[in-house]
């Protein structure tokens, strides 16, 4: 297999969904990263991506509240890490949760830049739905995450902080359009946690 098919291979998604009891709301992005990216074996693992430090200024007012220190390797300092069972709980607690609008995808560069990634399977949405019969809210991270919910549903693309109204199964649901937690995108951090929290609220979960 030459290095052109080695990335062009199409890839499964390493992760289950995460449906904590009572999901309320559930936040969709596209995909991971390559796994060498991952500082955990969680959603939104990736050190340089901010959703986590979002997070912790919406919820706790500290943009390291699920940071912890990994263990430091003989003569290094420590290094901060996305703690997962610090997030698990949270999330848990709040009704969070995870999964991504891609179950199988082609990265056409080998990268994490979802302008290189090839949708193959989209998300089972009413098969995800089903398992959190609570859920009233969809969250989309993202321009590709959010058109690709909405080639699922055939809702209209709600825009950056707004919301789109429509039906699946007969069941009400809203999805919230939130700017991308990356890096790529050019707001600040700080911005990006206003918009967040004004939905958060709406939804009632701040």
């Amino acid at each position: 297999m030459n290095r052109l098919q080695e990335e062009q291979q199409a890839e499964s998604h390493p992760l289950d969904p995460f449906l904590p009891p009572g999901t309320k709301m559930l936040m969709l992005g596209s995909f991971p990263p390559p796994r060498a990216r991952w500082s955990m074996d969680f959603y939104y693992p990736n050190l340089q991506n901010d959703m986590w430090r979002i997070f912790g200024l919406v919820f706790f007012g500290d943009r390291e509240y699920f940071m912890t220190d990994a263990p430091a390797q003989s003569g290094q300092n420590p290094k901060k890490v996305f703690s997962k069972p610090r997030l698990v709980e949270f999330l848990t607690a709040r009704g969070i949760g995870l999964s991504d609008t891609a179950r199988t995808v082609v990265r056409q560069k080998g990268n994490a830049s979802d302008k290189f990634l090839q949708i193959v399977e989209p998300v089972d949405l009413a098969a995800l739905l089903a398992r959190a019969p609570e859920c009233r809210y969809i969250v989309t991270t993202g321009d590709k995450a959010t058109s690709t919910l909405a080639s699922v549903t055939g809702a209209a693309e709600p825009p950056v902080g707004g919301f789109t109204d429509f039906e699946l199964a007969g069941r009400p649901l809203r999805h919230y359009r939130m700017p991308s937690s990356s890096r790529a995108y050019p707001l600040a951090i700080e911005k990006k946690a206003e918009v967040y929290a004004a939905m958060m609220r709406q939804a009632g979960l701040l």
